[in-house]
């Protein structure tokens, strides 16, 4: 194996170490691409590298990660997510797993308005997991759901490593996102399969809400609450991810609409202040700035590997996968 070779496999297990040990994220990709590149090429690997990240800040379709990121944090911030698990938690809190199916809606519906794992995962956690551990759920099960529905965002549009892609192998962000939304919705599927056979075989970890606790709920306010609770937020997400999809408009403007209807909700909800804008504007440029940081340190990350011949140590893990590149087709 040629020397520059085996410096992309320790560069990438240098990686691992640093990210292993407590490094942000960008610090790691910085820190190993620098080094590794210079170990294997010197300086002359990163001229190219000012072009680079002009590119990555000044690129018009990355302006959409901000105002999604802002989207999802406001509506997190003015309650509504909150208010959301409690609704759809009692709709379903008759059948064993009911508050753990509500997670996993709300994290469908959490990770389509943010797209940021991070942010749906803790959000899911402050407010779901003390409530549902109380009402006799396993640690472990509350624990693995939140974690679990929180990944959702990863997949189900308008998904900030979907944008990334979208950038990196210059296709229709578009495209990608009508491609990922049913896998998405298939993965929470079988989330929603596992807990309800989970709830049937252990009924212990997953009890169901008591009648008694349901019965103000039943008495026809519940109905009400899931029109006026569920419906906004899903409908928002729908107008935004359709106008993508459907080629209306594109992901930047998208996503500032869903940010002002974001805004537009939380006022319906009787909850926007100035308090709560600070905040979310605050917390959705801290975000911003890490996704960014990261982008931008992933630069030198990308002409190190590449340059050390990390691509084709790829290409050939991935021929010598039975069938190979060329025999799914041609054998």
């Amino acid at each position: 194996m040629p020397y520059t070779e085996i410096l992309a496999l320790c560069m990438i297990g240098a990686f691992f170490i640093l990210l292993l040990i407590g490094m942000p994220v960008a610090v790691c990709l910085g820190v190993t691409g620098f080094v590794f590149g210079y170990m294997g090429f010197g300086s002359m690997l990163f001229t190219l590298m000012p072009a680079r990240i002009f590119g990555v800040i000044t690129n018009y379709t990355l302006l959409a990660l901000p105002l999604f990121i802002f989207m999802g944090i406001m509506l997190e911030k003015s309650r509504i997510a909150e208010d959301l698990l409690e609704v759809i938690g009692f709709a379903m809190g008759g059948l064993r797993g009911g508050m753990a199916l509500a997670i996993i809606l709300v994290g469908v519906l959490m990770g389509a308005a943010s797209g940021v794992v991070g942010a749906t995962v803790v959000t899911m956690g402050l407010i779901a997991l003390g409530p549902v551990i109380k009402r006799g759920y396993s640690a472990s099960v509350a624990a693995g759901v939140i974690c679990a529905s929180g990944t959702l965002g990863q997949i189900i549009p308008p998904s900030l490593v979907l944008i990334l892609l979208a950038d990196i192998m210059g296709q229709s962000v578009g495209t990608l996102f009508a491609a990922a939304l049913f896998p998405g919705l298939m993965l929470a599927g079988l989330f929603v399969g596992y807990v309800l056979i989970l709830g049937f075989l252990s009924p212990k970890t997953m009890p169901a809400i008591p009648l008694e606790e349901r019965a103000a709920m039943l008495r026809g306010e519940l109905a009400g609450k899931l029109l006026k609770v569920v419906f906004p937020p899903i409908a928002l997400i729908v107008l935004v991810l359709g106008s993508i999809i459907g080629g209306v408009a594109a992901p930047t403007e998208a996503a500032s609409m869903g940010a002002f209807g974001s805004i537009v909700l939380a006022a319906l909800a009787g909850r926007l202040n100035l308090s709560i804008l600070r905040d979310a504007v605050r917390a959705a440029f801290v975000t911003s700035a890490m996704v960014f940081l990261i982008l931008i340190f992933a630069q030198p990350f990308g002409l190190a590997f590449r340059g050390l011949g990390g691509e084709h140590l790829v290409q050939s893990a991935f021929s010598s996968v039975p069938g190979g590149w060329t025999a799914r087709s041609f054998s």
